[in-house]
């Protein structure tokens, strides 16, 4: 099921890039903002935040899965709906951070993260707030990519689900 859930984060991250000039996720060599995009936060050199903002939601996301090297250990901040994945043999519980993205030939993909939250989970379906340290871990002989939450917090006001860029 893990499997199932990172391909289908990656294939929506793939398929909703059709037709989009996402130009290298908007970040330069030196990590530093590009203009052409006034939402798109890139953190200066020496900070470590990586914040993904709406109007880039899939392209920034497609960044950290296509170069993890850049971003494992670097805290990332992003709002999404809170979702909740069951393994079907075993059962295990996986918990995401995601928004919808478009989908190419009718087929639909989330964009977001797995995360791993030490305290109680808030309901399926609200909007949050996810901020943690990215990592790779590994089950059954496969890497993923999870953020390992440091604040996960309910907001009242819901931002964009469905994301195109």
């Amino acid at each position: 099921m893990k499997v199932i859930i990172a391909l289908l984060v990656m294939c929506g991250c793939l398929l909703a890039g059709c037709g989009n000039d996402i130009s290298a996720a908007n970040v330069s060599s030196e990590g530093t903002e590009n203009t052409n995009h006034s939402d798109v936060v890139i953190p200066a050199p020496l900070d470590d935040v990586v914040e993904i903002k709406e109007k880039m939601f899939i392209a920034q996301t497609n960044d950290v899965y296509f170069n993890p090297e850049d971003y494992l250990g670097k805290t990332i901040r992003y709002e999404g709906i809170f979702d909740i994945y069951e393994e079907d043999v075993t059962g295990e519980i996986f918990y995401a951070v995601i928004r919808y993205g478009p989908g190419c030939c009718g087929i639909d993909g989330d964009a977001g993260f797995e995360v791993k939250w030490d305290s109680e989970y808030p309901n399926q379906n609200d909007w949050v707030e996810a901020i943690g340290v990215l990592e790779e871990y590994e089950d059954n002989g496969f890497n993923y990519l999870r953020l390992a939450l440091t604040s996960l917090t309910v907001l009242p006001t819901r931002g964009a689900e469905y994301v195109s860029q």
